[in-house]
């Protein structure tokens, strides 16, 4: 089940509930996109870039921060999400709207670990460190944690990595901008977990493409029995509309606020 939530008081309201009739922590996953260019809580400050946080198997991550810290903090505020509870960020690319809010972030709460791509630039990587929090940067598929995972670098002319989680409902793949291409993406997911994907969520890359381009990918997901999509930040709106019209009442609108929970 997917549901959007609230916050009531200051705090996360989930509008869900488990097949038993209650919600329990470790058998759910939560996707807060916290920066995004396409508008969906009317409260929020939309900015070119992607971010979200995922709360998953007993871990709160920072998938991406966007391209201004002090957006991304006041979007975090205002969606009740503090930012002590993060305890890791996955950056997906070296592009600066997916990786100019981490020094804000950091001055916030240093006590994470950093996972980039090995091919980032050494002196981000020096500068991670000189914030105080630690740094990992990976190459190969990784299991992070329990039932998370990374790609590793997969080359698209920029070197990016997609996390991958583990749930009831199958895996989730989220992606920054997708440069490697969202199929070739997905079809490593499946490949490193040996699951079938049920949700492809974050920056599909083809904003721009034609149409015949954009229902290929359309149709290669659907074949690789990809249940649900939510496209947003740089999949551009044609592309959204036709994955609206290819996978029908399993296509998510997706954009700033939008908060997804997997039960």
């Amino acid at each position: 089940m997917l549901v959007p939530s609230g916050c009531v008081e200051g705090k996360p309201r989930a509008e869900s509930a488990s097949r038993e009739g209650q919600i329990r922590p470790n058998d759910q996953v939560t996707i807060t996109i916290v920066y995004d260019n396409n508008e969906y809580d009317a409260r929020l400050t939309p900015a070119w870039g992607f971010s979200c946080v995922v709360k998953a198997r007993g871990r709160t991550i920072l998938f991406d921060t966007g391209g201004d810290g002090e957006i991304l903090l006041d979007n975090m505020k205002k969606l009740c999400i503090d930012t002590s509870e993060i305890d890791a960020v996955v950056l997906s690319h070296i592009h600066g709207d997916h990786t100019w809010g981490l020094k804000k972030f950091l001055d916030q709460n240093n006590e994470v670990v950093v996972y980039l791509p090995r091919s980032f630039p050494t002196q981000m990587k020096r500068d991670v460190v000189s914030s105080g929090a630690g740094v990992k940067d990976l190459h190969e598929p990784v299991e992070l944690s329990q039932g998370v995972f990374s790609t590793g670098e997969l080359d698209g002319g920029i070197r990016e990595q997609s996390l991958l989680l583990e749930s009831s409902e199958g895996l989730i793949v989220i992606t920054g901008c997708a440069h490697p291409g969202i199929v070739y993406i997905t079809k490593k997911a499946i490949e490193i977990t040996a699951n079938n994907v049920y949700l492809v969520v974050g920056g599909f890359h083809l904003g721009g493409s034609l149409p015949s381009q954009i229902s290929s990918v359309a149709e290669s997901l659907l074949r690789l029995g990809v249940q649900k999509v939510a496209p947003c930040h740089c999949s551009g709106d044609a592309a959204r509309k036709m994955f609206k019209d290819y996978f029908g009442e399993n296509y998510i609108q997706s954009g700033l606020g939008r908060r997804t929970v997997i039960t």
